[in-house]
């Protein structure tokens, strides 16, 4: 595996792991709160970082807007288990996908449905930032809104 890919992955991992150790700190109540109206509850903004590394792996395969449609109306997360265990699986998923990939498919670009056009590896970089920014929106939201220190370190 290439070794940027590699470090890449540990990243993920690393955000997964501190997002799984956040959700074992919460209870079910939690997942109603919602600090600002008209935005996503905790229990929403879990549900989606728990797709974000199948749904992003999609959009990085070329999915069409139809496709991711109808894939994030089929996910229902509902309790902090489901979510843990779609989060853990996701996370395996996109694992096992880029752990495949040669140099040459890496590079390949491919144009999200919107019109972005990025290499395989960049698209991996997307998500990178993509679970690390949810993970901060989350751990925000514990501490300032509800009083809740998770006291997950965020960094190893």
């Amino acid at each position: 595996m290439n070794i940027y890919c590699k470090s890449a992955l540990h990243q993920i991992k690393v955000a997964v792991t501190t997002i799984v150790e956040m959700i074992e700190k919460l209870t079910e109540n939690d997942l109603q709160k919602r600090p600002t109206p008209n935005k996503q509850s905790i229990g929403e903004l879990l549900e989606h970082i728990a797709i974000i590394c199948e749904a992003d792996s999609l959009i990085s395969d070329g999915a069409s807007q139809d496709k991711m449609n109808k894939f994030y109306s089929s996910v229902s997360y509902k309790s902090l288990n489901e979510i843990k265990e779609a989060l853990i699986k996701n996370h395996q998923f996109l694992e096992d996908k880029l752990m495949n990939f040669t140099e040459v498919e890496l590079q390949e670009e491919v144009t999200s449905y919107w019109g972005v056009t990025y290499s395989r590896y960049e698209w991996l970089l997307e998500i990178v930032a993509h679970i690390y920014h949810h993970r901060g929106q989350l751990h925000a939201m514990l501490i300032h809104c509800y009083g809740i220190d998770p006291k997950v370190p965020l960094f190893e």
